[in-house]
């Protein structure tokens, strides 16, 4: 049973610095997407960063790139993402997502999610 935990969540003022972890557990063959999404009140889930392990390319949204990385270490079944420059429209429940495979094309098929972390930006 695959399990992903993330930590590292919190309030910050706008312009601050987080740095989100998402720990795997029961993984036992590579996932091909790991990605992180979010969720603010009343909107729709988005998309943050998406890494394709096996292509290597990490993909972001419009919105956070420049400002967000996405990284993995495979050695601690781990993947992190480092957020700079933070804005209050950054502010939502930080989810973490894995994906063994591939729906069609490069459309990650999202089957293990964890349970969130909150991150608060005021101005």
């Amino acid at each position: 049973q695959v399990q992903l935990v993330e930590s590292g969540g919190g309030s910050v003022q706008a312009g601050g610095s987080l740095r989100l972890s998402c720990a795997a557990s029961g993984v036992r063959y590579s996932m091909i997407c790991m990605g992180w999404f979010r969720r603010a009140p009343g909107k729709e889930r988005e998309a943050v960063a998406t890494i394709y392990t096996g292509f290597g390319r990490t993909d972001y949204a419009d919105s956070v790139k420049g400002r967000f990385t996405a990284s993995q270490d495979n050695a601690r079944n781990t993947v992190y993402l480092q957020m700079n420059s933070l804005k209050p429209e950054d502010t939502a429940m930080y989810y973490c997502a894995a994906a063994p495979q591939l729906r069609s094309g490069d459309t990650c098929d999202w089957n293990y999610w964890g349970q969130g972390t909150q991150v608060t930006v005021s101005s």
